[in-house]
């Protein structure tokens, strides 16, 4: 195999998609159900004689299983994700392709655009619209879909400059096609591998960035069970029972560097230098 990195990374977001889409029928418990007579129970990898086998990675402060809070954890990561990375590469790829294709006054707003999109801290002005507009799941995707748009807009405006002046796009307009379709059929297939980059970036970045905004409060609110929350709710216990921070912070790790992995696989694949 070429790109076992490919592999491995493809495999395991996978599995985690999987799990976070089958979450009601394999979770052994309700991540809802309280059971404070069964309060921070550890794994049994943590401390066998304290471990309760029907909570294979223990139970949280309101008794709550871990496993199954941290398996109903990854929708929230992905979902979050996946749409921010729409909203966001929607936004982006077209600004970027505009202003690379037409050039001119459009290049010069777009760029515009950029600059004052790249003089705004994302950490902060997420945090004072979500403590504004208040934390929700749609809330925290429609603003980091607003703020991390211009990646997108970079690499796809640099890309489309190099593409427009190619043949085919010349072959294109000298057969009468339309600016629409010439963007759609000869432009964007030959920036895609760029695109697939960002968007796996944009979407860790934006997995990234909820588990940040849920761990300060501010972002999907209990007692959704979000990884980032998950961490904040355990942070004042961090020296007594570690592991409650250790699972989810892992379970992040593990999300983001399977979804980087795998878009530079992608990359890599599809890029004309990359094809055997």
């Amino acid at each position: 195999m070429s790109n076992p990195g490919l592999v491995v990374s493809a495999l395991v977001l996978v599995t985690i998609a999987l799990l976070a889409a089958f979450a009601p029928w394999i979770v052994p418990h309700d991540p809802y159900a309280q059971a404070l007579d069964a309060r921070m129970l550890p794994p049994a990898f943590v401390d066998p004689e304290r471990a309760d086998p029907a909570h294979l990675l223990g139970t949280d402060n309101l008794g709550r299983d871990y496993l199954s809070r941290l398996i109903y954890g990854a929708r929230i990561s992905l979902l979050i994700g996946f749409f921010t990375m729409l909203v966001s590469g929607t936004i982006g790829t077209a600004l970027g392709i505009a202003a690379g294709y037409f050039g001119g006054r459009t290049d010069s707003v777009v760029s515009f655009l950029i600059t004052t999109r790249l003089s705004l801290p994302v950490v902060m002005v997420a945090l004072a619209v979500v403590a504004v507009l208040g934390g929700s799941l749609e809330v925290v995707v429609l603003v980091l879909g607003l703020l991390l748009w211009d990646r997108f807009a970079v690499v796809m405006r640099s890309a489309t400059m190099q593409v427009r002046g190619r043949e085919y796009v010349t072959a294109a307009r000298a057969i009468g096609c339309s600016v629409p379709r010439i963007l759609w059929s000869e432009v964007l297939p030959n920036v895609v591998s760029g695109l697939v980059v960002i968007a796996s970036y944009e979407m860790a970045q934006a997995i990234l960035l909820e588990a940040a905004l849920s761990f300060l409060g501010l972002g999907v609110q209990p007692p959704l069970p979000s990884w980032g929350l998950m961490v904040s709710e355990a942070k004042e216990l961090m020296l007594f029972e570690p592991w409650m921070i250790m699972l989810p912070g892992a379970a992040i790790c593990i999300l983001v560097l399977a979804i980087n992995l795998l878009g530079d696989g992608i990359r890599d694949a599809t890029a004309p230098e990359g094809r055997a």
